[in-house]
């Protein structure tokens, strides 16, 4: 049975950090790329970083110098540290795979019905 679960989120002041995780099952993590995705209140969900299976990542603009993607196959894991988090990154974050061995969705569009997705943990950044 596949499961993609996704732990770490929390309230964090502005400014603080946090680390995700995404632990998979049920396939091989060393033969998929893995990204991160996140969706804010009454907005769309957007592609946050990725990691290709040969390490390669990618990041959206607003992610860029201040999160960080890396993936442990050994451990099934996946994680996203998220440094200088501000308001504007609170929201569900979820870990999922389109099951290419290739990063496609951050800078683009995509179709989550190609993905597979886990259940998200919510980041909260205030005060």
């Amino acid at each position: 049975q596949v499961q993609l679960v996704e732990s770490g989120g929390g309230l964090v002041q502005p400014g603080g950090s946090l680390r995700l995780s995404c632990r998979i099952s049920g396939f091989t993590l060393e033969d998929v790329a893995m990204g991160w995705f996140r969706q804010a209140p009454g907005k769309a969900r957007e592609a946050v970083s990725c990691i290709g299976v040969d390490g390669t990542t990618d990041y959206a603009d607003s992610a860029k110098g201040r999160f960080l993607v890396s993936r442990n196959n050994d451990k099934n894991t996946v994680y996203l540290e998220m440094n200088g988090l501000n308001p504007d990154d609170a929201a569900v974050y979820y870990c999922a795979t389109d099951w290419k061995s290739w990063c496609t969705a951050v800078g683009g569009t995509f179709e989550p019905t190609d993905y597979y997705w886990g259940q998200g943990t919510r980041v909260s950044v205030s005060f």
